[in-house]
Order: C-alpha cells, then structure tokens, then sequence
C-alpha cells in the first residue's frame, strides 16, 4: 500500500542519501533535511530545494541525472525506499510527487544497484551498456523515408498496438535494478519486439534477436528469474509477455543460424 498525504500543507521529510565521490570511492548514507515541502512539489524539485541549501552553505550538492522531467528520457533513475523510481507505479522519479509520502517520513535514495551500471557520482550511474544493446542490433537498415500512407504497409491492429507498447520502453534501468540478477531481459525483449511486430522489421530479424541477446551477457546482465519484479517496477508498465516473446524469437534464430547453408562468398574461393 502506498502512504501519501491528501492534505495540502506542507510536510517535512528526513532524506537518507547515498553519497560517493567517484566511481572507485567508498560510499556512505548522509541525512539531510528537507523541510517546507510543498505536496505538490515533485521529488527532483524537493531534490533541487535541497542542493540550493546544500550550495548556499558551501556543500557539495548532491549529483542525480535528470532530463525532461516529463516521464519520457528515462534519465530519473533513482531508487528511493529501495524501490525503483518509489512508491508510485507506472511512474517516473521525476513525476514522482511529494503527497507520496507522509509528513515526517525517512526516505532512503540510492543509485540503481547492478554490475553494468557502475556508479558514476552519488545517484548518478553510467548506464550506457543499455545504448551499447541498442547498437548491437535494435534498428533496421531500411530507408523509411517519409511517412507512407495509412494503409501502404498493412499491419494488423493487435500487432500495431503491441509494437507501440514496446517501443514505450524508456530505458531508464528500472527492470534491472528490480531484479536480482541484475537482468536486462525486459528492456532487450521490449526493443527486440518493438520491431518484429513490423513488417519493416522482418529483413533482420534474426541477426537483431541473436546479436543484442548476445551483447546483454557480454555485458554482463544476468538471466530472467521469472519473479517479474521488472514489469512491476517499469514505470511504462510493459509485460513481461514480451520476454516469452523474445526467448522464442531467440530459439527460432538459433535453430535457423545452425542450418543456415554457407553463401561461396563467405566460404571464399580462388
């Protein structure tokens, strides 16, 4: 159950932050006051409130990556009472709100927790293995030019509707800092079936399942524990459906990629 506060006075909340210089420093909890705040305020303006105080007496402020602020660049990551982006679900950090949490409460931030996402500063982690994924294989090489009419390209609704719902997938990491094992199987299947929906996807869809499968235990993500965490945790409330989805992508590649007969050109020749 969520605690929040209806009431529109302001609260106060004590703030147990994780603080770390650099990536190979030692880290530590440090508690701040945030005091006065408005309910309505979000959690990174409460987080701004207090690094203007912080600067005002000659500390450091505290680092945190943000970007839009909209829900949509994925960059609020941050892990607050040990849960992904907080109490909310379906939600980013930063449309997160402080009528989430009730006047007096301890809150604990953290950066997001796992091996191929090394902590940078304070609650900021570098997360780029998510783009280096992406590279591997998440595109087509198709010229799409302008956009074609409605009908040139007919794609049934159902599967329309599915590829829009992966292609919702922000990349913030939440599904990875939710899963024990540190998995990134929601974040590859969403950006795998986001194009294997569509028939501009088909040409390489093989290569793409096979390669950014590959590319995520390169990096060092671990496997699916089938608890699901990440859905629960993912703030544009993709399914898991679509890790079932990738794994049966990825076994029929495989099986193709192993009776796959070798072009000359490859197996070169005088």
């Amino acid at each position: 159950m969520v605690a929040h506060t209806t009431s529109t006075e302001p609260i106060n909340v004590t703030l147990r932050v994780w603080r770390q210089a650099g990536p190979k420093s030692a880290g530590k909890f440090v508690e701040y006051k945030a005091n006065n705040c408005n309910p309505n305020m979000s959690f990174l303006e409460m987080l701004d409130v207090v690094n203007e105080e912080l600067t005002l007496k000659g500390e450091e402020p505290i680092a945190f990556a943000h970007d839009c602020r909209e829900g949509i660049c994925g960059t609020c990551s941050l892990m607050i009472d040990g849960k992904p982006h907080g109490p909310q679900k379906g939600v980013a950090t930063c449309q997160t709100y402080m009528r989430s949490f009730q006047n007096g409460a301890v809150i604990t931030v953290e950066p997001f927790r796992a091996a191929p996402f090394p902590v940078i500063k304070d609650l900021v982690t570098d997360r780029s293995a998510f783009d280096q994924i992406q590279q591997a294989g998440g595109f087509i090489s198709v010229r799409t030019g302008a956009a074609p009419d409605a009908n040139a390209t007919p794609v049934p609704k159902e599967d329309a509707d599915l590829a829009m719902d992966a292609a919702s997938c922000i990349g913030c990491g939440a599904c990875v800092a939710a899963c024990k094992n540190a998995s990134a199987m929601l974040f590859v299947s969403a950006k795998v079936s986001q194009f294997s929906l569509l028939p501009q996807g088909q040409p390489e869809r093989d290569q793409r399942v096979l390669a950014m499968v590959a590319k995520m235990d390169e990096l060092g993500f671990g496997n699916c524990t089938n608890q699901y965490e990440c859905s629960a945790a993912c703030p544009k409330l993709i399914s898991h459906e679509f890790i079932a989805r990738m794994n049966k992508d990825y076994l029929a590649a495989s099986f193709r990629a192993a009776f796959k007969p070798k072009s000359n050109a490859t197996a070169g020749g005088a």
